[in-house]
């Protein structure tokens, strides 16, 4: 798109992150989280997790339901619950609105608030200005990041999101991540490593040979991260952060009373890129990765 580049894309290009603060409007965030009560409330608790397991064999087929949810969530909008949150027949323990970790993966295409959200003038305008020329969004997420009393506290270790969203070449995925409340060090706003997004990946998460125990495996390692590199982001309610596909990054523990509603998308520049047939999430028939240009 010729011309200087902005400093805001200079920054974006050496850190592997931007934050943009005020993206959206307080009234888009709270469209997003009424959609999402609202889809909470009609929610089907699905069969796998409620099958009283107590043999081996019932054991390994509620993990293959649980597996086969995951893997064909790609063109549909599922739940997927915090551990410890359904007794064995798989009613709540506590609230359901609390029990849930997200909701994916595809809220951009099948339900209209998200779909207008991922699709907003303002977002295909920032896609132009990144020089996006055929980008396709692939998958989305709702998180609730919420304060557990009782159940183990949940951490997003330290990672690359080209792990699990693989592309030849690297440095075609891109996340939005968009905070429907404050997002503070408290209820665990997002920490990145400045830089990080230009040694490529030391990992990746395939889809396993059919007949093998799991629907996924890792390969590669994960190296050891200095901890004293990562720089927290804090942002307020509204705010968007652009995340490089290969830039690491985490989120601590939720060690606060309030929730962290974030509604995240991916979106991948589909021009002379290949997307990784061994990716856990594929395009179907049903559902080929939608234009982000409308």
């Amino acid at each position: 798109s010729g011309g200087e580049q902005s400093p805001r894309l200079f920054q974006f290009h050496k850190d592997g992150f931007l934050v943009l603060e005020h993206f959206f409007t307080a009234e888009e965030c709270d469209s997003m989280r009424n959609q999402i009560q609202r889809i909470i409330a009609e929610m089907e608790v699905p069969p796998h997790c409620r099958t009283e397991f107590s043999t081996k064999e019932e054991e390994q087929l509620q993990a293959q339901g649980s597996s086969d949810y995951f893997l064909t969530s790609g063109d549909k909008i599922r739940f997927f619950f915090e551990k410890g949150v359904l007794d064995k027949k798989g009613n709540f323990l506590i609230p359901k609105e609390r029990s849930i970790s997200k909701i994916g993966h595809a809220l951009h295409a099948y339900d209209p608030v998200f779909k207008q959200i991922t699709h907003s003038p303002k977002v295909q305008e920032l896609g132009r200005k990144l020089g996006l020329e055929r980008p396709v969004v692939v998958q989305s997420m709702y998180i609730f990041k919420v304060q557990r009393w009782a159940l183990p506290l949940v951490v997003v270790t330290p990672h690359q999101d080209a792990t699990f969203l693989h592309t030849e070449p690297l440095g075609r995925v891109l996340g939005f991540w968009i905070a429907l409340e404050d997002a503070r060090r408290e209820n665990g706003c997002l920490w990145f490593i400045p830089g990080s997004h230009t040694n490529g990946i030391t990992r990746r998460m395939v889809r396993a040979p059919s007949g093998a125990s799991t629907c996924v495996e890792f390969v590669g390692s994960e190296p050891a991260y200095d901890d004293s590199q990562f720089v927290p982001l804090p942002i307020s309610k509204g705010g968007l952060i652009l995340i490089h596909g290969e830039v690491v990054h985490k989120s601590e523990l939720n060690s606060s009373e309030s929730s962290r509603h974030v509604y995240t998308f991916h979106v991948m520049e589909a021009k002379d890129t290949s997307w990784s047939k061994e990716n856990w999430l594929q395009p179907t028939p049903e559902l080929p990765f939608p234009s982000l240009y409308t």
